[in-house]
């Protein structure tokens, strides 16, 4: 316990789902933290249950000035930004054939410039500060491919290659970039039909790890990424797929199962 205390985070997305298991993690573990969110219920609601070190702020991630005006408002009340996650992300299934150019960009709206004004608006803050940590939470869709997903694979992949080059630039002023791969989680997003997990497992047979993960093993990464702990990580990418992309496993072989 205490591996945040004193420092002041802002988590997207943070309404649901990963973003809310990272935000309660990282007010656990001594952080004031700013959930942001469109959904403005849930997102209040979160924040009220996690007590005095949370605050909400509705928030598209797409508005520059809407950045600009949140970080100053962070500073006012806190001091300052030592931590970032840009979790914050939608999926437009559709074949590229399709897909409809509003629908392509708005995910990328959302998901790639959203995570590139957090790093240019917050990480100039952290700059000024001379240190901080930035997780970007990027997909096992930007390691592979998959039909039916061009708008997310085209955001991910970019925010990918967009953290390589944050974590060089940001590196010389004290700010650390690194970035996080969840495969198949147990959110709104990664989960649509609601079923339980033990009905879930039918669908990850194939992966050394036969399960859907759960929003706080995500977050635990994403605490790994943000604390000192990952001092000397800058760049780095961590996989929390159960497996997934290292393979699929072939229980049919003899003596396998």
């Amino acid at each position: 316990m205490g591996k945040l205390q004193g420092r002041v985070a802002i988590v997207t997305g943070a309404a649901r789902g990963q973003g809310e298991a990272t935000a309660r993690l990282f007010a656990e573990e001594g952080a004031k933290v700013v959930l942001v969110d469109m959904l403005e219920a849930e997102g209040e609601a979160v924040a009220a249950s996690i007590g005095d070190a949370a605050l909400f702020r509705k928030l598209d991630v797409s508005d520059e000035q809407g950045w600009i005006a949140l970080v100053a408002d962070v500073k006012a009340k806190w001091g300052g930004v030592d931590i970032l996650v840009n979790n914050a992300g939608i999926v437009h299934p559709a074949k590229l054939t399709e897909l409809k150019r509003d629908d392509y960009e708005r995910v990328l709206r959302i998901n790639l410039i959203g995570s590139w004004l957090g790093m240019k608006i917050a990480g100039a803050a952290m700059e000024e500060k001379g240190k901080g940590a930035i997780v970007n939470v990027c997909s096992t869709s930007a390691l592979q491919g998959f039909n039916g997903l061009g708008a997310y694979l085209s955001s991910k992949w970019a925010l990918r290659g967009l953290s390589k080059t944050a974590a060089m630039e940001f590196a010389r002023k004290g700010v650390r970039v690194n970035a996080v791969f969840p495969g198949g989680i147990n959110t709104p997003m990664g989960n649509v039909t609601g079923e339980a997990p033990e009905d879930l497992k039918k669908y990850y047979l194939g992966y050394p790890i036969r399960r859907i993960g759960e929003p706080e093993e995500v977050a635990r990464a994403n605490l790994f990424l943000a604390s000192d702990d990952s001092s000397f990580c800058c760049g780095a990418e961590i996989t929390v797929d159960g497996g997934q992309t290292i393979g699929e496993y072939s229980p049919q072989l003899p003596g396998f199962d």
